[in-house]
């Protein structure tokens, strides 16, 4: 068994420390006078965290699981439960299809810019294409993050490092409720990836990279990439257990294959190509399926032009605006074929030497 290495966490914050950054919460003269309140639901919070609190209610796993005793997350058995609804409505070839626009744009206008991004027009022409197909569109606006109260998607701790059964299918590590670390959106994006027959990501190109919230997003779906469906298997988390299942045997379960994809990206000096082959790579390697030379699509958009003037660039450009429409044009062709069994996946049936 090889060796936990531990060294790396911080010390315990003091009770003033926490009472700091608790009290920051309520930093608008509005609560003024409610310190009282503030006070005793401090010191609520204080105890929790002391007690790591991270799932205050939870119940025995039941059947089905590896350890049907053990206490799991009560919002954790929720969320996997909506996620075998989902997988049953994908597989039901009576349910109509599905395509996933994800909008990987952080700018709209009811944030900071006061304007809507680039992106989310083009995800509006190629909605307009799936809906004319007669398929439902899922729009995901990942702009919400920097926009709406609440709407939050926390970053990955990279369990899956340490070793890969320690990374619940769906993610576990949120809510923490001990660390105030709830609102976590991805319990609801993970069931609106696994209710698609295909996806759409759609993605300006921020210094050479993904936009913050879709880079968020991304990393919190490793879980779909072979995680465990089982967290009582690890008893929570484990590590050591984790590392005794991973060492004796792991199958890498990929929960999201068989779907087909699509991508757009778009920027206006550089990065576009590398851009646009990571996105493509990364939902191959979690065995989504490509819809085509016409579904991977990266352009400037006013090259090396101003950006105060670049949606008048973008309503110039009639090519890209037909590129992005036919995108989705071939996702729409792919989603028929596949849920026909005219197009699978290629690679589907060889067996990786490699697996991970």
């Amino acid at each position: 068994m090889t060796k936990i290495r531990t060294g790396q966490a911080p010390l315990p914050l003091t009770r003033a420390q926490f009472s700091e950054r608790f009290k920051a919460r309520f930093y608008d003269p509005a609560f003024d006078g409610e310190y009282a309140a503030i006070d005793r639901l401090e010191a609520i919070a204080w105890v929790a965290m002391q007690e790591g609190r991270k799932a205050p209610i939870t119940q025995p796993a039941g059947r089905g699981f590896a350890d049907p005793s053990y206490q799991v997350s009560v919002q954790w058995l929720n969320t996997q439960q909506r996620l075998k609804a989902a997988q049953k409505r994908w597989s039901d070839s009576k349910n109509p299809s599905r395509v996933l626009l994800v909008c990987g744009s952080a700018r709209n206008d009811g944030t900071c810019p006061g304007e809507i991004s680039k992106t989310w027009r083009l995800t509006g022409m190629a909605q307009e294409v799936i809906e004319q197909a007669g398929l439902h569109a899922d729009v995901l606006d990942l702009s919400l993050v920097t926009s709406e109260y609440g709407r939050t998607i926390h970053p990955c701790k990279g369990c899956v490092s340490s070793a890969m059964p320690l990374c619940h299918w769906p993610c576990s590590c949120y809510p923490n409720h001990a660390l105030g670390q709830t609102d976590d959106w991805m319990a609801e994006i993970y069931e609106r990836w696994v209710a698609a027959h295909a996806v759409i990501i759609l993605a300006p190109t921020y210094w050479y990279q993904s936009p913050s919230p879709l880079k968020l997003m991304m990393d919190r779906m490793v879980s779909a990439d072979g995680g465990n469906p089982d967290p009582t298997s690890t008893h929570g988390k484990h590590v050591d257990e984790a590392k005794r299942i991973e060492q004796q045997g792991w199958d890498y379960p990929k929960h999201l294959a068989g779907r087909a994809y699509g991508v757009i990206v778009h920027g206006d000096v550089a990065g576009v190509e590398v851009h646009r082959r990571n996105l493509c790579d990364w939902l191959e390697w979690m065995g989504l399926i490509d819809a085509g030379a016409a579904s991977k699509l990266d352009r400037y958009i006013g090259y090396y032009e101003p950006y105060y003037n670049s949606h008048d660039a973008l309503d110039l450009d009639k090519a890209v605006q037909e590129e992005a429409r036919n995108v989705a044009r071939a996702v729409v062709q792919a989603v028929k074929d596949l849920r026909v069994g005219q197009l699978s996946q290629p690679d589907q049936r060889t067996t990786q030497p490699r697996p991970k």
